[in-house]
Order: C-alpha cells, then structure tokens, then sequence
C-alpha cells in the first residue's frame, strides 16, 4: 500500500516497520529488575543501557499514531458514511483483540500463576489492560473522533491547522516542562486541546513542511539527548516518579524527536526498498501487515526469552544490556514472524491474529 498523498509517495511498510521494532526495543528496554542500592558497575552499565535503549524507542507509538491519521484523515475521506468507516475499523482491529486478550489472560493464569476470575477480567479489560493493550483504547479513541477531524481537516487552511498545532504543543508539552522546572501548574482549563490528538494531526501537517536532511537529523539527534541526559539529571537530582517525565510521549523532547524520524522516513520514495532488494522489501512488506498481530503477541515472546522458557534465556539479569536488549528485540520479532507467516496462507487465521491483506 503506497498511498499518494498531497502529491507525496509515502512508505507505509517502512514506516510501520520502524515503528513496530522500536515498540519492542521499548519493551525489551524495561525488563523488571531487582532495584538495588549498591552500586556497581554492572548496575551503572544497566542503567544507562536502559535509559538509552528506552529513549531511543520513545518515538515507536508516535509514529503509528501520525502515521494513522495520514492514512484516515485525508480530505477527500470527509464523504465517507459513518457505518462504512467503523465497519471497517471494527473489521480490522475486532477479531484480533478478542483473540489476544484471551490469550493473555490465559498465559496470565497458566504461565504467571496470575488468579482468572471475573474481577480479573473486568479489571484486566476495561481499568488495567494488559501492556500494550492500551494503545487500542487509545486507537478506538481517534477511530471515534475521526469523523469530526475529517471535517476539520477539509475545511481548514493551513495557517488555522499550523493554530491548531501550536495550541495542542503548548498545551501538552511546553505548559507541564515549565511546571517541572518552576513547580507551577498553570489550570489545566487554558489548553483543552492536549493529549494524542495533536499527534494525530501532526502526521498530516507535516506532509506539508520542507526542511532539510541535515536539519531533521539535528532535531532527531537533539531530542534523543535530552531524552537521556534529561531523565538522568533528574533521576540524580529528584528522583522518585518525576525520573520517567522525559520518557512521556507528550513530551517535548519525544514529539521533536517523533516529529524529525516521521519527517525523514517520509521523504523514503515509497518504492525505495522494493527497487534496491525485492527480498528486503518483501520481508517489510509482511512485518507492515503483521503489524497489529505482532503488537499484541510480541510481550508474550519477551517473557518466553526473560524467562527461558523457549529453552534459552535472553535477559537483562544473564547477559550484558548494552548486547541483550537488541538481541531480545531482533529475536522476539524473529520468532514474530516464523509463527505468523504460515498463519498468514490460513485466510480465517489471519484474520483472527491481525495480519492485513
């Protein structure tokens, strides 16, 4: 799928399979681990391991997010009749979560010796969805307000879309940075336009703003150092919970850096990949598909390899982090995808797990 869009090829595939990999990078970054208050240099070397692994996979749901409003918010979608949009969506996303989330809760009671009663599933379902379950309350959530975008978006020029911006990034990251540093909260009512919706634009918007290569590196490289050097002045200055606030995704750091890698992916010819190597393009081409399959399965792969239980044991406790974080990535995704690719030829199965056509 290499939609036109404003006159731009944009490569899918490589976008999703960037953002799919750095979900896992992400993941594999976070392995529990005993806190402890000696310090050593294997502790120290853990750390930052984990911080800069963590901060390097930050932008992984912002890209899926911009990328899906590029895809839905297109003007000419605003004719589109509101039964055939959530049909579609319902179709996509709907066998896939009914299925994963009863995998889990089952891998949950069999494999952790979690309880499985109904409170469980009430509270695992709706208050408490498993890891990255809640990224599909996050998806149902612009899937509901894409209709009113759309409107938005196709009577909007673009000096009241680039208003919309400013709104939305003052609101969600310039307000609570300067809290952070003056211990000031300004009321909450002066921005209501916050949160993932602004990224949702974002992906849009963007299509439309020219800077160069070496510039998009810049902000990339800048907001990957303030997400690490950022979250360890405050972790050796503050600590507590405020040590995790550069690694939020409506940070501004984060939306620099998500904004700088989907702006240089972007200007990817979507043919790029298949004119170099039909094989590499094939191998993405799938990944793209098996994205949301891959999502909702890849957490119970990362706990197979932490705990041995595919007969090796991948971890941060076993093995040196700087090695072990991208060798539990680039092996979760591989086991990912030699499991889904002969559920992929089963025209019902794939359906079930996620895989696209």
């Amino acid at each position: 799928m290499d939609p036109k869009t404003r006159g731009i090829s944009l490569p899918v595939d490589l976008i999703r399979t960037v953002a799919i990999v750095l979900v896992i990078l992400l993941h594999a970054a976070i392995q529990p681990y005993p806190i402890t208050n000696v310090m050593s240099m294997s502790v120290v070397v853990r750390w930052w391991s984990v911080n800069v692994y963590n901060s390097l996979a930050c932008p992984c749901v912002p890209l899926f997010v911009m990328l899906t409003g590029v895809l839905l918010l297109q003007p000419h979608k605003v004719e589109e009749p509101l039964s055939v949009f959530f049909k579609k969506r319902l179709s996509r996303i709907g066998l896939p979560v009914l299925f994963w989330g009863a995998i889990y809760f089952f891998w949950g009671y069999y494999v952790n010796h979690e309880p499985l009663t109904l409170k469980t599933i009430v509270q695992g379902t709706l208050p408490d969805p498993y890891t990255q379950f809640w990224y599909i309350y996050l998806l149902v959530g612009l899937y509901l307000i894409t209709p009113l975008l759309r409107v938005f978006i196709a009577h909007a020029d673009r000096k009241i879309l680039g208003y919309f911006m400013v709104l939305w990034f003052a609101g969600t990251a310039v307000v609570p940075l300067l809290g952070l540093f003056l211990n000031y909260s300004l009321n909450s009512n002066v921005f209501l336009l916050t949160g993932w919706i602004g990224y949702f634009v974002l992906g849009l918007y963007l299509l439309d703003v020219r800077l160069r290569s070496r510039t998009l590196y810049a902000i990339l490289f800048t907001g990957f150092a303030w997400t690490i050097v950022g979250t360890y002045l405050i972790t050796y200055f503050i600590g507590g919970t405020l040590q995790y606030f550069f690694y939020g995704y409506l940070t501004a750091n984060v939306i620099l850096a998500s904004a700088a890698l989907f702006m240089l992916l972007s200007k990817i010819p979507a043919d790029y990949v298949q004119k170099r190597s039909l094989s590499a393009n094939r191998l993405i081409r799938f990944i793209s598909r098996s994205t949301l399959a891959i999502f909702l399965f890849h957490v119970i792969v990362l706990e197979s390899l932490w705990n041995g239980y595919l007969g090796v044991r991948i971890s941060i406790l076993t093995i040196n982090p700087i090695i072990e974080i991208p060798l539990a990535t680039a092996t979760t995704l591989l086991i990912c995808l030699l499991l889904l690719y002969p559920v992929s030829k089963v025209s019902i199965l794939k359906k079930i797990v996620g895989i696209i056509d």
